[in-house]
């Protein structure tokens, strides 16, 4: 090798430094796009939270007597309840104007 090709394909400090500086605006990018990917998923991810508690989960839980033993509510699902047929103690008590008065 001759002394002019091994000068050319040598660094100087200034393209040394030159790519130096590419390298860390790059990486400052880098880290920035992370930071906003990263705050981007706690944003939706909290959204999602709110969101999610709008909704209510309501149990309604009845008793029932029938003076004639056990009555059976079935009923699993949204809106769809079951009741299970009984006879009332009709006491006459009553709003007016009903049947059975």
């Amino acid at each position: 090798m001759n002394e002019e090709t091994e000068v050319k394909e040598t660094y100087t400090k200034w393209q040394h430094e030159r790519e130096m500086t590419r390298i860390e605006i790059q990486c400052k990018r880098w880290f920035i796009g992370f930071l906003i990917v990263l705050a981007m998923l706690f944003l939706t991810n909290g959204a999602w939270i709110i969101y999610e508690m709008q909704f209510q989960t309501v149990t309604v839980t009845n008793e029932v007597d029938t003076g004639e033993g056990d009555a059976e509510v079935y009923g699993i699902g949204i809106g769809d309840v079951n009741y299970g047929e009984s006879k009332t103690n009709d006491s006459g008590q009553g709003q007016k104007g009903t049947a059975g008065n």
